[in-house]
């Protein structure tokens, strides 16, 4: 029998999920949307997966990352559980081993990542705004009667992008309409969104770092040409995109769950597991914290969001 190792990433929008084998290679993968519910995403997620898996490979380890990573980590009974600034890291340093700087943009969340020789030494994330995001450009498609999946083509086509306000989502719809409006072509409105992306980025995300080469660009909106464009237009630096740069999380939790590797054998079957949540508004002090409570099989396994020693257990 082999050993396969499972890596799940996730997130606000999209789940990911890979199975490695031993030496780090992928053996399948899946990325579906999370639509608001996370627990119902993953159950799908598995039920792809354990399709695809070889009959000779055994899950000797899971790991869990992303903005559900705690929660679901739980579900799964996962041996790794780690942020996505280390998950993404391990990923790309796999295939990438000299690379200096990670750029990734997804659904709701934008981060850069700087590495010494493998090593993270500085990062940081975008705030709470999600102007700049997957899910920013994929709200002004559907404004300008577009799919998102043709953005890319699309603004490679221009050669006179219009400027876009896109520090704030609101000012940047505001923008496009108005643009619309005064009849500006539809290519130029979309290269201009993919540049107010990567400026937006530069200057919120990247304000202050040092962007240094090898750069790898990762992420669902690294799958957009006109992105990747901009980036190398205005960092003069290339661009790595990897094929499987929206899979990157989940291949770095899978790998890390290699190095937490036991003798247990993990199973992706799921199904007749009940798994709830319960949420409640704490009383114990005046923080009154919103607390939820984590089911399975009926049984209370965990509680989250309690910030004192009075909350409720």
């Amino acid at each position: 029998m082999r050993k396969g190792y499972l890596g799940i990433d996730i997130g606000s929008i999209s789940t990911k999920g890979v199975v490695l084998d031993e030496q780090g290679e992928i053996l399948t993968s899946s990325y579906i949307w999370t639509e608001g519910n996370p627990v119902e995403a993953v159950r799908n997620l598995l039920d792809i997966l354990k399709k695809e898996v070889p009959s000779d490979v055994v899950i000797k380890g899971i790991g869990t990352t992303g903005s559900a990573r705690k929660l679901i980590g739980l579900m799964v009974s996962a041996s790794t559980i780690k942020n996505e600034i280390t998950a993404h890291a391990a990923g790309t340093c796999h295939f990438y081993k000299d690379v200096r700087t990670i750029l990734e943009i997804g659904g709701q969340d934008s981060k850069i990542i700087l590495l010494d020789h493998g090593i993270i030494r500085d990062y940081a994330m975008n705030t709470l705004c999600a102007a700049g995001t997957g899910s920013f450009l994929s709200s002004q498609a559907k404004r300008l009667d577009l799919d998102v999946s043709e953005f890319g083509t699309l603004a490679l086509s221009s050669n006179t992008p219009v400027k876009i306000a896109a520090r704030c989502t609101v000012f940047a719809e505001s923008d496009l309409v108005h643009k619309a409006q005064v009849g500006y072509a539809k290519k130029d409105i979309v290269a201009g969104l993919c540049k107010s992306v990567v400026l937006n980025y530069l200057n919120n995300v990247g304000k202050g770092k040092k962007i240094e080469g090898p750069i790898v660009f990762q992420g669902g909106v690294s799958k957009n040409e006109g992105v990747v464009k901009y980036f190398k237009e205005i960092l003069k630096q290339d661009i790595i995109v990897d094929e499987n740069s929206h899979l990157m999380g989940a291949i770095g939790i899978a790998l890390l769950s290699k190095k937490n590797e036991t003798d247990q054998v993990y199973t992706l079957d799921i199904t007749d597991i009940t798994f709830e949540t319960k949420g409640f508004e704490c009383k114990g002090c005046s923080n009154h914290c919103e607390v939820v409570k984590i089911f399975k099989d009926h049984e209370h396994i965990d509680t989250f969001g309690n910030r004192c020693p009075m909350g409720e257990k």
